[in-house]
C-alpha cells in the first residue's frame, strides 16, 4: 500500500469517529428518544462544545471530498512522491488539529489547520496535473 493510500485510509477512519462526541452530547441533553428523532426546531440545543464539534465534522467531510479523490488518483496513476507521502500526513494531522483546535473554540490555529489541509490537497492536485 502505497503512503498516500495509508494516510487516506487513517483519515477515513478517523473521519468516521468525528461524530460520536456530538452525538454523545446530542443524547445527554435530549435523551435516547430525542437523539433518535427528526431534528425539530424546539429540541433542546446542544452544548456549545459539542455545536462545534459537529461543524468541524462537516467540515472534515467537504474537505475529504477534494482530498481523496487526489490521493487515489496519485496511487492509481503511480504519481506518488516523497512529497505527495509527506502531504498525505500533513492533511491527516491538519484535520486532526483541525477538529481539535475547532473543538475547544481556538479560532486563528483552526484557520492555520484548514489552510495546512488545503495545501496538503493543492500539492497532490499540482501532481496529479504534471507538476513534480
Amino acid at each position: 500500500m502505497t503512503p498516500e493510500l495509508y494516510w487516506l485510509s487513517i483519515t477515513l477512519g478517523m473521519s468516521a469517529l468525528l461524530p460520536f462526541p456530538y452525538v454523545l452530547n446530542r443524547i445527554a441533553v435530549r435523551g435516547l428518544g430525542g437523539a433518535l428523532a427528526n431534528p425539530s426546531p424546539t429540541a433542546p440545543p446542544l452544548a456549545p462544545w459539542a455545536e462545534r464539534a459537529k461543524c468541524a465534522h462537516a467540515n472534515a467531510v467537504e474537505n475529504l471530498v477534494l482530498y481523496a479523490p487526489a490521493a487515489i488518483a496519485i496511487h492509481v496513476l503511480g504519481l506518488g512522491t516523497g512529497l505527495t507521502a509527506s502531504a498525505a500526513v500533513v492533511y491527516f494531522f491538519a484535520r486532526l488539529t483541525h477538529y481539535l483546535v475547532y473543538l475547544f473554540g481556538i479560532p486563528g490555529l483552526r484557520t492555520l489547520a484548514f489552510f495546512a489541509g488545503w495545501g496538503a490537497t493543492a500539492v497532490m492536485v499540482v501532481r496529479l496535473l504534471g507538476a513534480s
